[in-house]
């Protein structure tokens, strides 16, 4: 399991006449980073200065940032850093500045973009990715009814249910879970459940719920 964005996200606060613009979003790849943060910039080309950081990989073994003309150490290491605290991970964001006139100095500085970087995290959904697996139970149609609530009363997720000459649920459910359903439908059915597992894939989960 590990931690990172479910969608792209943008917000903006305004500090001391300053507006900060914070974008943040899930990525997969370097490439993929390096292109939101030329989308942006190529967006706000008349800003003062488009900060960004991103992080790769489960252990964060990618780490880059850029201050972007502002004092080093006042901007890209503060965002970096919010991105870090929040554990995340392959995860891009930039924050636009429009300077308003009022100086921030260093200390300032760094809490405007650290502020900047939160709210665009914000706005992109924190969630957990968790390894999912996809079981297919298939049974014969006088069992439906009472698979259907057992399953549902064990909170695994029914993601379809495809009708044949039987019927076959498709289940996603969380790796270190898959034992107990299986155990479950093979007590339940008397052994008589097709009982096959296929992908395993991550999922987003916010507060312990799936997000499709």
């Amino acid at each position: 399991m590990y931690k990172t964005l479910h969608e792209f996200g943008m917000d903006e606060i305004i500090i001391e006449k300053s507006k900060f613009i914070g974008y943040a979003k899930p990525i997969k790849t370097e490439e993929e980073a390096i292109e939101f943060v030329n989308e942006i910039k190529k967006k706000h080309k008349d800003a003062t200065h488009n900060v960004w950081a991103y992080t790769l990989g489960k252990s964060m073994n990618i780490q880059r940032y850029s201050d972007d003309g502002e004092p080093q150490g006042t901007a890209g290491i503060p965002t970096l850093e919010v991105i870090k605290k929040e554990d995340l991970r392959d995860v891009v964001v930039v924050v636009t500045r429009y300077f308003g006139g009022v100086k921030l100095g260093a200390g300032g500085l760094v809490r405007a973009y650290t502020k900047g970087a939160k709210v665009g995290i914000d706005a992109g959904k924190v969630v957990s990715k968790v390894l999912y697996k996809d079981v297919r139970i298939k049974i014969d149609y006088n069992q439906l009814g009472k698979v259907q609530n057992e399953i549902m009363n064990m909170n695994y997720f029914i993601k379809d249910t495809i009708y044949e000459d039987n019927v076959v649920l498709v289940i996603y459910s969380r790796e270190n879970e898959v034992s107990d359903l299986i155990s479950k439908i093979t007590d339940i059915t008397s052994a008589t459940a097709d009982i096959s597992i296929l992908d395993e894939f991550y999922l987003s989960e916010s507060n312990g719920n799936l997000i499709i």
